[in-house]
């Protein structure tokens, strides 16, 4: 199996990340066109029970298993990494079992009481299926992860996506006759049948794994293996309580927010529509850069696992000082271009620019929550997950808290959420910062952010000037095209005058190093 370096590994995440999140946009504009905004709040309003019950399957056991198999990989230890993925496998199918049974017995008192809205009761139905297929695909994630082989998982993400965007229109189609709440629990179920086929893919390079057997003496392994059972719960538990305060604050958002919006005397309609608008609609946007900040958290813990084992506390820091700087270039552009072009970017994509104010409040705040997942996984491998366990419980505990002070009130409504949203992300992201000061010796390069926030405000400035005064086309997509194209270029040339893009790095990535420039 093919091992790759740090800025290797993640950058194929990162490919498969940009694929599968324009295929995502696909899918959101699909759902967005077939259901509308009610629908959409519907769907929107069961995802948090979704992400809840794919935490609880996991219990944050693939980052346990892909630290514990690059540390075995490390010494050669095959006899260790057939306990870690037996002790996993038997963790998550009890687990699955047991979540399953729960979801079904609670999920009429969640849609009729809770969430206000009786209509969510089907697509949150929808949701069972998925949990014994997580409780299987976490673990080879974790697996090929700690082999420091992106590949697979990278694949698996195209191939969800993939089958999730082919099968969406029909299964909403299908179900919509019978009215917008099935149409919403046929969406749901497109996400499920995605999730069955990257399982599929992942159980097939797992099996040319010819040197590593599973099945033979799967129970004795398991009785065996009390301590490779302490071990991973050790990192994966305080991992899963980090995971899973931001679960089920996500899974009491919805929650709070229906019953704060009925004090402000908002009914559960509106609400509805006003949580897919902001969920459905801004959410996907804001969450552009997240591929990037995603691949290199993965890439991150298994590289930074096995420095700290080898004791090259230098290079701890370099992959940091590397995750954190690719972080704000990339959300950067994301903030300039979000910011500048919301409006004609929503219209384009869902035929609606109402979520054009969240988006414009929020864009600044998400520079934030893209440092977020680098320096999670940092923490993680420096076995800090408790620390950022509480982090995220105090973040979780703010925005909940605001979400009920301000939505409650008349004069902010949902907007009250996008605030307690905002919030939330730069608390756990200081707070997280903080923390990793604490442990590491780590060198602030405060050059690096000054040039950032430059290359942001000039390329902002010159969008707004493109969008407000030059018209290049009555067209509003190519017009639209034209401004963030030559926004991007302006952007990437201030990166490039400003040493934020180094050529050094750029020539390790296999694309750039066949370029005769870089040799």
């Amino acid at each position: 199996m093919t091992r790759q370096s740090f800025l290797k590994g993640a950058f194929i995440l990162m490919i498969a990340g940009f694929i599968t999140k324009i295929l995502g946009f696909i899918n959101r504009i699909v759902m967005a066109r077939i259901l509308g905004e009610e629908g959409v709040g519907l769907y929107m309003m069961a995802v948090p029970t979704f992400i809840l019950a794919i935490t609880l399957t996991q219990i944050g056991l693939p980052v346990a298993i892909a630290k514990f198999v690059a540390e075995a990989e490390a010494v050669n230890d095959k006899q260790r990494v057939k306990k870690i993925l037996t002790v996993s496998l038997a963790v998550t199918s009890v687990i699955s079992i047991i979540l399953t049974i729960g979801i079904m017995l609670l999920t009429p008192i969640l849609a009729k009481t809770l969430l206000t809205d009786e209509r969510t009761y089907y697509p949150l139905m929808a949701i069972l299926p998925v949990v014994p297929v997580i409780a299987v695909s976490s673990v080879l994630r974790g697996y090929f992860q700690g082999k420091q082989n992106m590949k697979p998982s990278a694949y698996a993400q195209v191939i969800e996506q993939v089958v999730r965007i082919t099968i969406i229109a029909i299964c909403i189609q299908l179900f919509l006759p019978y009215g917008v709440e099935y149409a919403a629990a046929g969406a749901m179920l497109s996400a499920v049948l995605g999730e069955v086929a990257s399982l599929l893919f992942l159980l097939t390079l797992f099996q040319r794994e010819k040197h590593l057997s599973i099945r033979s003496g799967f129970f004795t392994t398991v009785k065996e293996s009390k301590g490779t059972f302490y071990s991973l719960m050790d990192i994966a538990l305080p991992t899963t309580g980090s995971r899973l305060i931001g679960s089920v604050s996500y899974f009491f958002e919805p929650i709070v927010v229906m019953q704060s919006l009925a004090i402000a005397g908002v009914a559960a309609s509106v609400a509805t529509q006003q949580y897919g608008i902001l969920n459905g609609y801004a959410f996907p946007l804001l969450s552009l850069p997240a591929f990037i900040t995603y691949a290199l958290s993965t890439a991150l813990v298994p590289s930074i696992s096995e420095a700290m084992a080898k004791r090259q506390h230098k290079l701890v820091e370099h992959r940091l000082q590397q995750a954190l700087r690719i972080s704000l270039i990339t959300g950067g552009w994301s903030v300039v271009i979000l910011y500048v072009f919301a409006s004609p970017i929503l219209t384009l994509m869902y035929g609606s620019d109402s979520a054009t104010a969240f988006i414009q409040l929020l864009a600044p705040c998400f520079l934030f929550h893209y440092f977020q997942s680098p320096l999670t996984s940092v923490l993680q491998a420096l076995n800090l997950a408790r620390a950022a366990m509480m982090n995220t419980f105090i973040g979780a505990i703010v925005k909940l808290i605001v979400i009920f002070v301000l939505a409650s009130r008349p004069e902010f409504q949902m907007m009250g959420v996008a605030l307690a949203i905002a919030a939330n992300i730069v608390t756990v992201t200081f707070l997280h910062y903080a923390t990793v000061l604490k442990k590491i010796t780590f060198t602030i390069y405060a050059k690096d952010y000054i040039f950032g926030g430059l290359a942001i405000g000039i390329a902002g400035s010159f969008g707004f000037y493109l969008h407000k005064y030059i018209i290049f086309s009555h067209s509003l997509g190519v017009q639209t095209l034209w401004e963030i194209t030559l926004t991007t270029l302006v952007y990437i040339v201030l990166l490039f005058t400003f040493k934020l893009i180094r050529k050094e790095e750029l020539s390790r990535l296999p694309i750039i190093r066949k370029l005769s420039f870089l040799k």
